[in-house]
């Protein structure tokens, strides 16, 4: 049976996330997954959601009646797939405690802005993470608070340049997790659309939604 997947996108247009939502249609499409993309939030809170193997917000910030968050909730908990990239997740409906509880994750800060930092992968075992060697990466170096049950593939270190009372902290850049029955999956690269076309961030953001597709 063909996989279903729903891709909703909107927020801030630094962050280019109808280009975004279509290269995940893209990626996911690659393997026969039917998919639906569209900038109307109220489909994550849909009766059906939970007919989709996998949801992906494309979002920064925004907002979800409480019915559709714990209908989403609903299904991620029954196995619908979570996963997001960069904004998606990390600052997706920021005011929603249970959103908050199954992303997570919840993005603080980005000291020094646009830099370029290291990519330490720490689990080169791990499916998403196989063949992908540590990389310089020039972006947003995403300071996150995280659920500290999340399964860490690749991280970065802090240098303190910017924020010296930070220096040497070690962040995860990439992870995985369950909420209940359905996986999550994040990655905070990816701050345009652009940066989906370089070949490792594209590479860890398609294995990563096959991984928490049902």
């Amino acid at each position: 049976m063909t996989k279903k997947a729903l891709v909703v996108w909107g927020g801030m247009e630094l962050h280019t996330p109808e280009r975004g939502a279509h290269v995940v249609r893209q990626l996911l499409e690659e393997e026969g997954f039917a998919v639906t993309v569209t900038p109307d939030y109220d489909a994550l809170g849909a009766d059906d959601i939970g007919s989709n193997d996998l949801v992906v917000p494309v979002i920064t910030d925004g907002t979800l009646a409480p019915e559709k968050i714990n209908a989403l909730i609903a299904a991620i908990r029954a196995g619908t797939g979570l996963a997001g990239y960069h904004m998606g997740l990390a600052t997706t409906f920021r005011a929603s405690v249970a959103f908050r509880y199954a992303a997570s994750v919840y993005w603080v800060q980005h000291p020094g802005n646009i830099m370029t930092y290291r990519v330490d992968v720490t689990r080169p075992d791990h499916p998403i993470m196989a063949g992908i060697e540590s990389f310089e990466h020039t972006s947003e170096q995403y300071y996150l608070n995280y659920d500290p049950a999340v399964e860490v593939l690749a991280t970065t270190t802090f240098s303190g340049e910017h924020h010296a009372w930070r220096k040497n902290v070690v962040m995860p850049v990439v992870f995985t997790t369950n909420h209940d029955k359905g996986r999550v999956f994040y990655s905070s690269l990816g701050h345009t659309a652009d940066e989906l076309e370089i070949p490792q961030v594209r590479t860890i953001l398609k294995r990563g939604l096959l991984w928490a597709a049902r």
